[in-house]
This record gives C-alpha cells, structure tokens and sequence, in this order.
C-alpha cells in the first residue's frame, strides 16, 4: 500500500469552489526574506494553451525572401491548406498585419507580422501595449544543437510530453511537482506583508494547476457562476422549500463553518479546517461579486471570455478581498494541431485575441489598465516542418504580453533563422530550441510585480544559468 503523506491527503480537499489545501503546512517551511513590495495594486494574469501552440502560425515572417522559404520550403504542405496563394487568406504575405518593432537590432532585414484576423493584435502592438517575446521555452542552461545532439548539457526532462510540458512551463519540474512558480510568487507577497488575504492572492477561472500551488498561497477556484452557487442562507430549495427546513439549513451552515468537529486527530483537524475556509471563502466571494457595480464591456461568449470576465469581476471588488497583489490562472485548450491546422487554429487566435481585447477594455473601464500584466504560456512550440496538415510537438515557440504597464510595440529575445539545419533547431523536424527560458520570462513578470533579485532566485533556481535576468518587457 503506498504511503500517503498529510500534505498529499490535503491536496486532494476541495469544497465549494475551492481547490485543496494546497501548502496546509506552510508555517514549517523556511521564510528568508520579507522583501517583496506590496504597495499599490498589481495583477498577473496568465493564459495558458493547453496542447501547444504553433508559434510560428501566429507570427509569420513578412519578408519576401523568408516568407517564401517558410511556405515554400519549410511548411508547403501548411501553406497550400491555407491556400496562401489567394490573397484574401489569413496567411498571404499581402494580407499579414505588419507588427513593426521600434528596435529592429538581430532581426537582419527580417520583418513580421500577424494573420490578418488579428486585427486588435496589431492595434496593441503599435500602441506599445503588447510585447512579442521571441522563442521562450523551459530551459536548464543554454543548449544549441550540437550541445543537444552530444548531451552534453541538462536539458528539461521529458520534453515533447504534454503533461510533463506543461508541468514543466508553470513549476519548472514534471507531472507530480508540488508548486509552481505563480505560487510560489504568490508565497513572497504573503511573507512580506502577513495581512495580505492568503484566500484571494492566487486564483484560478479553469482547473487547479500546479502554476497558483505555493506554501502559503491557497489557491482559490472560482466558480463559473457565483450567483448559483451554495447559499444557505437564502435559497430555501436547499433542503426543501418549507419553512420547516429553515432550522435544518441553519444547522448544517454552523456544521460547514465549524472547525471544532474534528477532535484530536491532526489529519481530521487539517482537513476540517480547509473545508471551513472553503465554506466562508466561497461565501465571501459569490457575496463581494453579487454586491459589486459590475462590468459594462461585453465578453465574448466562449470559455475564456467567460475566465477572463471572471478575473476582471474579481479584480474590481480587490479592496473588499483585502489584496494589493494578485496572480490569475485562465486555460484554454485545441492547440494540439496535428491536423486540421488551418482549420483549426484561425478560430482559436480570434478566439484568444477578442477575449484579450474584451478584458483590455474592462480593465480600461475599472482603471486597472496600468497594474496589469496579462500574459501567454504553452506546453511548447510546434514543428517548424508540417505534417501535411498539421505539425507536431516541438519545444520554444513565441509569447504574448499584454497590458498598460508593458514595454509594449517591441520584440525581444531572438527571432530563430528558418534553415531547420542551423543551431537554432533539434535534427529532427525542426524543433525550436529555446533561446529565452522560461524562467527569464517569468523573472521579469516578477521583478514588475514587486519581489526582489532574492526572491526571484529562490523560486526560479535556474535563473543564476543565464545572462540575462530581466529582459525588459515590462515597465519597472
């Protein structure tokens, strides 16, 4: 029988909206620094593409000579679906949205642009409002080719693997690791100002990954309706209709809010505890969105319009949660292309794209415009060579940061060359190798966000292997 540790046991809890007691044991884990600046507000929002999204099917070359060697040589068989020949396509060099960088050093003559049903994309782009960082993926130390081929360096584990990928990208370790970096972003606020609301600092729209899971921080999970939710106090269905019912409800509310019940037992009493917090926290919650104002700026209707109308709801009752720093998870999945790409993926751009200009603009209607950075993450990039009518797993691909405080209108990192025989590919397929890690990535978000060169290190331990530790993407 295997063992299952009271951390383990704990994870599993989750009540009411509230995903389990992720780090019940913080007290017992070392606090070495209280430095992270907590003044004003800020919020990071991330978007994760479950499935891994073409990197090079989103930013496009525009160039004559390496859009034709993208097309003709490297994707034909991608291009012809396309059918890129007819100007009125997405992907015609005539019709791609120019996305013109205001530095254009390393880019070699080379310019860029984004499919044309993108429009709102190159609009943040020339407002300096989105920042395209180039060929981001997870990364121990720097590796070319050569060094790939020879394993002579660490690479990530596991890589190509969905599961472990995405673990990867949001705790920098494979399917089973405890925290990830979000959280352990999250934990820093926490240590450096203990009032700070532990219940509202991490919060997830979509499922409870491992990216919001910290020591400290205890990641809520915000219901897609909080107006439905459990409410004793007022929905006289619960438990029957009858008045009769009434004392019943009662005494199951002082029960849920009860933390006494447990007895002695320290596993009983943990557990106890959390479905207590995750009683009274999804009250308070479904409690401060139904009392707020409410947002004026209509979402799309689909999964993530829906996530990121929910962030923007709780971001503008923050004061009532007791918050100056918030982390949000959102996910949304299809970007496993194999096939059917040209199919496919146009509709999840547009679809990503106006839930990102919809939350743009309530975030401009509330006046949290400026505190905020909403950002991209993906299990990897896709093959740089097609499949006939897809691609298939790669590693570094492109990401998006968006929002008032973005050093915006500008690329960063490298733009990789299209000969898949150069340093800048794996010999099979085309596989980007990253040039930018994850972790200088998230080191930057986090250096904006307010923790310290100090902080950063303890939850980013392969940052000290590069260079490079902030890449100037956002305004400091």
């Amino acid at each position: 029988m295997a063992n299952i540790s009271r951390r383990s046991a704990l994870k599993g809890i989750s009540a009411f909206g509230l995903t389990g007691a992720t780090g019940m044991l913080s007290t017992l884990g070392a606090h070495k620094a209280f430095a992270a600046d907590t003044t004003g507000y800020k919020a990071m929002v991330c978007i994760f593409l479950k499935g891994g999204m073409d990197h090079a099917d989103f930013i496009l070359p525009t160039d004559t000579a390496s859009y034709n060697q993208l097309a003709n040589t490297v994707r034909p068989s991608l291009f012809n679906q396309y059918n890129s020949d007819d100007p009125s396509s997405t992907r015609a060099r005539e019709s791609l949205l120019a996305l013109n960088p205001r530095t254009t050093e390393g880019l070699e003559g080379r310019s860029f642009g984004a499919p044309s049903n993108l429009t709102a994309m190159q609009n943040w782009f020339d407002n300096g409002e989105l920042a395209v960082v180039a060929n981001v993926g997870p990364l121990v130390e720097p590796v070319t080719r050569d060094q790939y081929a020879a394993n002579s360096v660490v690479v990530p584990p596991r890589l190509f693997s969905h599961n472990d990928q995405q673990s990867v990208w949001m705790s920098l370790g494979v399917e089973g690791t405890q925290t990830g970096w979000g959280g352990k972003f999250a934990d820093a606020v926490l240590r450096a100002d203990p009032g700070h609301n532990a219940q509202f600092t991490a919060m997830t729209m979509t499922s409870t990954d491992v990216f919001l899971a910290g020591e400290l921080a205890r990641q809520f999970r915000a219901p897609n309706n909080p107006a439905s939710g459990l409410k004793l106090e007022t929905q006289r269905g619960i438990l029957g209709g009858h008045a009769n019912a009434d004392e019943t409800r009662e005494v199951l509310a002082r029960y849920l809010s009860d933390s006494g019940l447990a007895g002695d037992a320290v596993l009983k009493q943990d557990y106890s505890a959390a479905n207590v917090r995750a009683y009274e926290t999804s009250q308070t919650y479904r409690d401060g969105i139904a009392n707020a104002v409410g947002i004026s700026t209509p979402f799309p209707a689909t999964s993530l319009g829906g996530q990121l109308k929910r962030v923007a709801e709780a971001m503008q009752v923050r004061s009532l949660f007791g918050v100056n720093r918030q982390i949000f998870y959102c996910a949304t999945g299809g970007y496993d292309t194999h096939n059917s790409q040209a199919n496919a993926l146009p509709n999840l751009q547009s679809q990503l794209v106006e839930a990102m200009d919809a939350f743009r603009n309530a975030m401009i209607e509330i006046g949290e415009w400026n505190n905020v950075a909403l950002f991209t993450g993906s299990d990897f990039g896709r093959t740089s060579v097609d499949n006939g009518d897809g691609t298939d797993h790669g590693w570094g691909g492109h990401h998006f940061v968006l929002g008032g405080a973005v050093n915006g209108g500008d690329f960063y990192g490298r733009f990789p060359s299209l000969d898949i025989g150069s340093q800048d590919y794996t010999d099979q397929r085309g596989r980007l190798i990253p040039t930018t890690s994850v972790e200088q990535y998230a080191a930057t978000l986090g250096s904006w966000f307010g923790l310290d060169d100090g902080e950063i290190a303890a939850a980013l331990p392969n940052l000290s292997n590069f260079d490079q530790r902030n890449l100037g993407f956002m305004n400091t």
